[in-house]
């Protein structure tokens, strides 16, 4: 179930991630859905869903960091 818009993304998803990382959220888990289709490239016995939300979440850690102190995802600075 590939998402097609930022407001099909789960809430949990919406209500903690700022836009940006929603639209890099969107297009990782898009791109891993097509990818992981094939059970044969997924890991264990996770579903294409899961997997998909696992690249999708890894791929907003890349630029995003949640602030211990505020909860907040706030994305990463060079440095």
């Amino acid at each position: 179930m590939p998402y097609e818009q930022i407001t099909e993304l789960p809430t949990r998803v919406k209500s903690h991630l700022p836009l940006h990382a929603q639209e890099i959220y969107l297009a990782a888990f898009d791109n891993a859905w097509k990818e992981y289709a094939d059970p044969k490239k997924r890991q264990g016995e996770e579903s294409q869903e899961e997997t998909a939300h696992r690249v999708a979440w890894a791929a907003v850690k890349r630029c995003y960091r949640k602030n211990p102190r505020t909860g907040m995802w706030e994305e990463k600075t060079a440095g």
